[in-house]
């Protein structure tokens, strides 16, 4: 599951950053976006239980906080998550109003 988890996070990561260094503005905020999800799941899962059991607590039985799941990292995802939608939107949003003004998409305003 690691290795699946890795390899996904590795995938979005560098397709981020490929689009990123693309010419085109709509492409940039795409970049971001999947640079932003490789972020929220490699810290979503520095969180993770390995275990695989449910944090069941039984009355009476010393509770072992090794078996819960850290809610830091899932506030914090959580909260990324809002922000990153906004962020997108309103960058949607500056793309729409610099294309119109500017007749192009491209990052430099110029055609190649």
């Amino acid at each position: 599951m690691e290795l699946i988890v890795s390899l996904g996070i590795g995938v979005l990561a560098g397709s981020g950053v490929w689009l990123l260094l693309r010419p085109r503005t709509f492409q940039v905020i795409i970049g971001l976006s999947l640079a932003s999800y490789a972020v929220n799941l490699f810290i979503f899962f520095m969180g993770w239980v390995r275990e695989g059991a449910a944090p069941i607590v039984v009355p009476g039985a010393p509770v072992d906080p090794a078996r819960f799941a850290d809610p830091l990292p899932q506030a914090l995802v959580l909260t990324a998550i809002v922000i990153g939608f906004a962020t997108t939107a309103l960058l949607l949003v500056v793309l729409l109003a610099a294309r119109g003004l500017t007749g192009t998409d491209h990052v430099d305003g110029q055609e190649q």
